[in-house]
């Protein structure tokens, strides 16, 4: 008999293409859906590093006053009429009325450290009075509490103290660009207040600018608006 060509399984006809076997197409398409988790991270992350430096371009000048005003306001609702002189003499002890200046941060990306930003400052008012009975200080923060809120703050801490814990209000708006801090310590019958302004970019500053722009920025005498 003459002898037999077995085809072999690559040229027989009826045998099927070759497939990946579902494992490795598993382990394929978890690989592929990581990449792409990460480049949308990346992606975001990088987009929010950039978004947090587009920063509006306005003199230290201009957000000084605009600090200055919020805590007038405060000030004004509070019910408090004596007038701060500019500086302060003792921290914590005596009277206060001070504007600073700090640095802006672009966020980090990819986990790396926050840099400051060249060029981007942000201002903040403090003041502070000494002397301060309860009758004033509780319905002074009350009264502030329901204005603030009513005004559109999103009041984030609110605490009525007693004789030995202090009396604390907090409150931001535009997702935390703009805060307000108050603290009344009934122990020293000492009342702080501070308006904290968003983040911008000094028009004039220049490289090798040494220090946060606006930091030579100094209050006028400081009190309640006046009432027509």
């Amino acid at each position: 008999m003459p002898d037999e060509t077995v085809p072999s399984p690559a040229t027989a006809p009826d045998a099927p293409e070759p497939r990946a076997s579902s494992r490795s197409l598993g382990a394929l398409g978890c690989a592929g859906a990581a990449l792409v988790g990460v480049l949308l991270l990346a992606g975001t992350l990088a987009w929010g590093s950039w978004a947090s430096k587009d920063f509006p371009r306005v003199a230290p000048e201009e957000m000084a006053n605009r600090a200055l005003q919020r805590s007038q306001e405060a000030y004004t609702v509070l019910g408090f009429e004596r007038t701060i002189p500019p500086g302060v003499e003792d921290i914590g002890v005596s009277t206060e009325n001070t504007l600073g200046s700090d640095y802006c941060y672009d966020g980090g990306l990819l986990g790396l450290a926050d840099e400051t930003v060249d060029g981007a400052y942000s201002m903040g008012h403090r003041w502070a009075l000494d002397h301060v009975p309860a009758s004033q200080a509780v319905h002074g923060l009350r009264r502030l509490h329901r204005y603030l809120q009513d005004e559109g703050w999103k009041v984030t801490s609110y605490r009525e103290g007693d004789q030995s814990r202090a009396w604390e209000l907090f409150a931001q708006r535009d997702d935390g660009e703009e805060r307000m801090s108050f603290t009344w310590y009934p122990d020293r019958a000492y009342f702080t207040g501070g308006a904290f302004g968003p983040c911008a970019y000094d028009p004039e500053w220049r490289n090798g600018d040494v220090g946060p722009a606006g930091d030579d920025q100094r209050p006028p005498a400081f009190g309640p608006a006046r009432r027509d």
